[in-house]
């Protein structure tokens, strides 16, 4: 029998299902906005809340914190209440943090906003997938596409918009203007939830009958996630200073976070795409083995020899980002195992991921360079790939459960 992610006669895209497609749309757009719209203005927060560098680092936490808690609670919720409705709850959720945050008159409710709309978007992470394959088990490949394609982009714009709104008009419409999208997402999931039978939840999304912490898979999704993300992470944070370190300007530092936020947009449009055809896509991560240790060479050894081909190497490098969110719904048969997959991999995955800025900054202190902390990254890379080698065996969760 094959999976439905193998359907050999997909329906069309939008037959019947248009608004299903807008509303993953929507809410994929929403998932990094409280992010990357707040990072650029931390310095000026700073000044008109009288914070410093320990504060910013805490604010700086709370994302990978918020995804790491929510990945892990979200299965739960989801079997609660159903898939649609806990998608109105993560954008309820984002629409109230997001007002609140622009709205703060002190650091206490800009972390309170900030924690409700993170709280939401962690959800938002691991419901996504699920509903992917609700609505579009015919089309894995296609939505997990756009989806992750356009959840880049909602990465990339917020951070690109925030000073120049800031300048504009003023930190608070920086910071509040997104929840008008957020709002917008939350339209289409209230007319799904309406649709959708009020059983509950353990009938729409199947309750799940065993645990993925006692499988492989589960262990090899997680730290794939989790040894991308923290690399990830490590680079958004301390690349800018390891080009100022090597003779850089701050804004050509800057530049170079950039570029590599930026190519990630490739992987999102290939990956899922690739690994739908693959029956197994190892071989992507070996890439990305390789690629990763040509960028960790580069910018330690020669950083200033050829800055913009290691951050576009390394920005190649995260393409097991999109190939473990397209794999949640190529190794589960059920939107049960789906829920459970992908809130156990985020969960764990970004509560290590919340660990790589930290322990990459803390070896360079100790070493007073770059070698150690690069090192720690080229051996998360070697667990990243044998992490893979289990994930991308052909397998199902529910058989291992």
């Amino acid at each position: 029998m094959s999976s439905p992610t193998t359907s050999p006669t997909p329906a069309p895209l939008l037959h019947g299902r248009l608004l299903a497609f807008v509303a993953i749309v929507l809410v994929s757009a929403n998932l990094r906005s409280a992010v990357t719209s707040l990072t650029p203005l931390l310095d000026r927060l700073g000044h008109v809340f009288d914070f410093g560098s320990t504060m910013t680092g805490v604010l700086g936490m709370m994302p990978t914190a918020a995804f790491a808690a929510f990945g892990l609670a979200t299965p739960r919720i989801t079997r609660a209440i159903g898939l649609e409705r806990t998608a109105v709850l993560t954008m309820v959720l984002a629409t109230l943090g997001l007002l609140l945050r622009a709205a703060s008159g002190n650091i206490g409710m800009l972390m309170l906003g900030s924690a409700i709309a993170l709280a939401g978007m962690g959800m938002g992470n691991v419901v996504v997938p699920p509903l992917v394959k609700r609505y579009f088990a015919d089309r894995v490949g296609t939505l997990s596409t756009i989806y992750i394609t356009v959840l880049q982009a909602g990465t990339m714009i917020p951070a690109l918009l925030a000073v120049p709104m800031a300048d504009a008009f003023d930190w608070r419409i920086s910071l509040g203007m997104w929840s008008l999208l957020s709002l917008a997402a939350l339209l289409p999931w209230i007319l799904l939830a309406r649709q959708a039978p009020r059983e509950a939840a353990s009938a729409a999304t199947g309750h799940a009958p065993g645990r993925v912490w006692k499988t492989s898979l589960g262990w090899g999704m997680a730290l794939m996630f989790g040894m991308t993300s923290l690399g990830t992470y490590s680079l958004f944070t301390w690349l800018p200073k390891v080009m100022v370190e090597a003779g850089a300007s701050e804004a050509f530092g800057g530049v170079m976070v950039a570029v590599y936020s930026a190519i990630g947009l490739a992987p999102s449009l290939l990956v899922p795409a690739l690994a739908v055809r693959l029956r197994n896509p190892f071989p992507i991560a070996v890439m990305v083995f390789v690629l990763n240790m040509i960028a960790f060479a580069g910018l330690l050894w020669a950083p200033m020899k050829a800055p913009w081909l290691w951050a576009i190497i390394a920005g190649l490098g995260p393409s097991t980002f999109p190939l473990g969110l397209t794999l949640i719904n190529l190794r589960t048969r059920t939107q049960a195992g789906s829920a459970a997959l992908s809130g156990f991999m985020q969960g764990v995955g970004y509560s290590l991921a919340s660990l790589g800025p930290l322990l990459f900054g803390w070896l360079h202190g100790v070493s007073g360079g770059w070698t150690w902390s690069f090192a720690f990254l080229a051996l998360c890379s070697v667990v990243l790939t044998t992490a893979a080698w289990f994930a991308c065996k052909p397998q199902q969760l529910e058989d291992r459960w």
